[in-house]
């Protein structure tokens, strides 16, 4: 074995332990026969502490926990209200973010500099933007036949408000050679495997998307230190691209003369065909088969009411949601109570600011009394419109926007 991987993997659990006996108060008794790659029990973090009630579990390793719809209703999403997912593990313990840093570094930046938090928090302008992160499987439960990976329906999507300082200002900085092509993150959340040699996942974007205004290095969300779940003390955030990208226990940032290679990048991790392919069918996963996804889609909620509601005939429902399309912006939302033969157009407020979504309401009025669905689509600012009906088939599941729907009982 190499000789600093050992002493690595010495040092990584010499520090695990230490984080246990913290965190239960006493000493680990016959911690010297802990199996290898062994998660202690005491180190079992339950990402619901602090969560509204009704947040749907998915999994636990790793976590991945749904927000049920109704529950979006907020114009900014509260942390108790964000869906949760991780590729990892969570970190054993919350970070000192007084001795955190940000390592900049790969083969395109001129010389690697590591920046401490304060460092970022004194050297750098800050910046707030609520930003949409949606899962690229948002609405994979959607698709027929299923796919591998989570079970998501539509609520895999929040827009809270981050602070942090621009990446573009660090990298403006630290300088970028001529060949930079795009960057690449990584994170302290451990492997499933608990091999320290391994990563759970460590993603990127291209340059164009990393230097926007709204690319943050942020340690704030809503006003407040970022929640362990959440990438507590440092996260990447890139709002309008699939949520992945925007990393969590940020550490290092790799300014790439090439297209990024961390884990999942690779196979058809958060891509989709080229070419449309018959629902089920394999295809080998090669670059030729397979584009990286990028901009979400365009998309809409209807957040209130919430599904099943029972209302009075005799008044006009109202209704309200929120609509976001990618880094494009929304142009219109449009209602439907006959199944999608008619559409009625509804109010869209402007966004907080690039990259967030958009509230949209609308009052309905119904012919006579029984069942009823609404349907909720949204265009984007280059005239595409949601389908009414689940998109192309994909192996990941990946991108559905198909209209939501509530069903609603007039009496």
């Amino acid at each position: 074995m190499n000789k600093n991987i050992h002493t690595r993997r010495g040092f990584l659990r010499k520090s695990a332990l230490a984080s246990l006996t913290t965190l239960v108060g006493a000493e680990v008794v016959f911690a010297n026969h802990m199996p290898r790659h062994y998660r202690p029990l005491g180190f079992d973090y339950n990402p619901l502490d602090g969560k509204t009630p009704d947040m749907k579990v998915l999994g636990d390793k790793p976590w991945n926990v749904e927000t049920p719809i109704h529950l979006l209703d907020d114009a900014v999403t509260p942390t108790s209200k964000m869906f949760i997912r991780n590729n990892g593990l969570v970190p054993d313990a919350p970070a000192d973010p007084n001795a955190w840093t940000l390592t900049i570094n790969g083969e395109s930046v001129k010389a690697p500099k590591t920046y401490t938090l304060a460092d970022l928090k004194k050297r750098f302008k800050h910046y707030t933007y609520q930003l949409v992160l949606e899962c690229g499987g948002n609405g994979r439960s959607g698709f027929e036949p299923q796919t591998t990976g989570n079970p998501w329906d539509q609520g895999a999507v929040s827009c809270a408000a981050w602070t942090g300082v621009r990446l573009k200002d660090i990298l403006a900085e630290v300088g970028l050679k001529n060949d930079a092509v795009y960057i690449g993150y990584y994170g302290k959340d451990p492997h499933l495997s608990l091999d320290p040699t391994k990563v759970a996942i460590s993603r990127g974007v291209p340059m164009k998307k990393a230097l926007e205004d709204e690319t943050l290095i942020a340690w704030a969300v809503n006003g407040q230190d970022i929640p362990l779940i959440h990438g507590h003390p440092l996260r990447l955030v890139i709002g309008g691209w699939p949520a992945s990208v925007s990393g969590k226990w940020l550490h290092t940032v790799a300014v790439r003369n090439k297209l990024h290679d961390g884990a999942k990048m690779e196979g058809h991790s958060y891509k989709v065909p080229i070419n449309p392919v018959q629902p089920g069918e394999k295809i080998p996963e090669t670059p030729e088969n397979f584009r990286i996804i990028e901009s979400m889609p365009v998309k809409s909620l209807v957040t209130a009411p919430a599904t099943g509601a029972i209302f009075d005939l005799k008044k006009p429902l109202s209704l309200r949601g929120h609509a976001w399309a990618g880094d494009r912006a929304v142009a219109s939302v449009q209602t439907s109570i006959d199944f999608g033969a008619t559409w009625q157009t509804a109010s869209v407020q402007p966004p907080k600011n690039r990259l967030a979504w958009q509230r949209w309401t609308a009052e309905v009025s119904f012919p006579k009394k029984g069942y009823y669905e609404v349907w909720v689509r949204a265009t984007d600012s280059a005239g595409v419109t949601q389908p009414m009906v689940i998109p192309q088939w994909n192996p990941g599941g990946y991108l559905n926007n198909a209209c939501h729907r509530i069903a609603v009982k007039a009496v």
